[in-house]
């Protein structure tokens, strides 16, 4: 099991930890710890070199919304032989004790990861009831949406998050990684 900091120990050692945010872009652009890289955790694998080398320069704090996907990244970079601690309550945790965070200069940002799921699930269950008043089966589709948030709140996973990860508004430009990995690596 990965070392945890709270947000607390985080922010009393923030100037010497290196802090990968494993979130969505759109999580990310919300608001994140001062000095924090983007590395969703879908390109995990693609930054385990760069990860390497900052681990060597300094310890690495992994943090995400809750706790739960930087828990998921440690255990990978454990596996790769990369220490890491994961910030306890994630960045929930750290925005509640009223610790600052840095939002990107764009100018348009997308949703949050939370905000997005909230935003499919009703959608979805309003069209399984509207479709239902004239085709019955279609009600199965609310059954569906239902079943999947109780099995999310039971695992502490989201098929549905994973699944609108993958949308384009929701990756990171190319450029952008490569040179958050070109910045680790040096």
């Amino acid at each position: 099991m990965a070392p945890t900091l709270t947000a607390d120990q985080a922010h009393a050692r923030l100037h010497e930890l290196t802090v990968i945010d494993v979130r969505t872009p759109g999580e990310y652009a919300s608001g994140h710890l001062p000095g924090a890289h983007n590395i969703p955790l879908d390109h995990l694998d693609r930054a385990l070199d760069a990860l390497k080398s900052a681990a060597v320069h300094g310890d690495l704090l992994v943090v995400c919304a809750s706790g739960a996907r930087s828990t998921t990244a440690c255990e990978r970079l454990a596996e790769n032989g990369i220490s890491a601690a994961t910030l306890s309550g994630g960045t929930s945790a750290w925005t509640q004790l009223g610790h600052d965070t840095h939002h990107p200069a764009t100018t348009r940002t997308p949703w949050a990861m939370d905000r997005q799921v909230r935003l499919a699930a009703g959608s979805l269950v309003l069209t399984g009831l509207l479709a239902g008043q004239r085709w019955s089966s279609a009600r199965w589709v609310c059954a569906g949406v239902a079943g999947g948030l109780v099995l999310s709140a039971l695992t502490d996973t989201c098929g549905m998050a994973r699944i609108l990860a993958k949308l384009p508004h929701n990756q990171p430009h190319a450029t952008d990684l490569d040179a958050t990995l070109a910045t680790l690596a040096g």
